[in-house]
């Protein structure tokens, strides 16, 4: 059974200075941030590997792995918008459906500078090989916060297993948890969903719909978080969460890239 791995990887981080995060080399073997994840995916049972890249970052993803990884095929696919109508692309849910046209399989979309555990890989394979629905890995709040710093995170409302909706917290840090009314024990999404491709026609409705509304609007952007809670509340389609221990690792801040490093290093 195809199953493929899906890296959106088209823009360039502004608060590493418009480099690409995936490409810093932080393995223990000098492997690059993505290069590590690429790994962890293809041991838990992926076979095929897309990359959603823009004009920007495609020279430096065909220079670094070419055509191929491993000897399983590398598909580039373009995540592209007008800049004289728009000041950046139309967001996650539009990179996403930049695969409509060749996406013949079931796949795991993630982005390209997380490391989120060899199980947590085989969790949505075995999913994706059994079950006709889309499931996504939960992971602890208090697992997934930096040290330094503050970030965003998506809580995880749940019921029965399955998840009701995915509620964007914003500028989250230790220190400020209680005065979120958080614990740090609940649920938290990492970006990283498991889907069969008919889940792309969907996300394809609501995207065209969502351009058409915000046609004037240079900055807006069209996230896979929100819109999978729009299609969960709509029963178009269905979510499991799949809880883990496993490790995170993510480069959020410059500060993280040593931290990272050295947890890899225990590994």
């Amino acid at each position: 059974m195809k199953i493929a791995v899906v890296y959106m990887v088209a823009g360039l981080s502004s608060r590493f200075g418009g480099k690409p995060k995936w490409l810093i080399k932080i393995g223990p073997n000098q492997e690059t941030l993505i290069e590590y994840s690429l790994k962890q995916a293809l041991k838990a049972g992926i076979n095929k590997i897309i990359f959603i890249v823009s004009e920007k970052t495609h020279p430096l993803f065909k220079q670094e792995f070419g055509d191929n990884y491993n000897n399983i095929p590398i598909i580039y696919v373009f995540q592209k918008f007008d800049p004289e109508k728009r000041d950046k692309p139309w967001g996650t849910v539009d990179a996403l459906c930049s695969i409509r046209e060749i996406i013949d399989c079931p796949f795991i979309v993630c982005n390209g500078d997380d490391i989120y555990g060899e199980n947590a890989f085989k969790i949505l394979v075995n999913h994706l090989k059994n079950d006709i629905g889309g499931a996504t890995i939960g992971y602890k709040l208090k697992n997934v916060l930096s040290e330094k710093g503050v970030v965003n995170r998506g809580i995880f409302q749940i019921e029965d297993n399955f998840v009701k909706s995915i509620k964007e917290i914003f500028n989250l840090s230790y220190e400020n948890l209680v005065e979120n009314k958080l614990s740090g024990e609940e649920l938290c999404s990492m970006n990283i969903f498991a889907f069969h491709q008919s889940i792309i026609p969907e996300l394809n409705k609501v995207l065209e719909k969502f351009k058409r509304d915000n046609k004037d609007n240079k900055k807006i952007e069209c996230l896979l978080p929100k819109e999978i809670t729009n299609l969960i509340g709509d029963k178009r389609i269905i979510l499991k969460i799949c809880p883990t221990e496993e490790k995170w690792l993510g480069v959020t801040n410059p500060e993280d890239e040593e931290k990272v490093r050295e947890e890899l290093k225990i590994k």
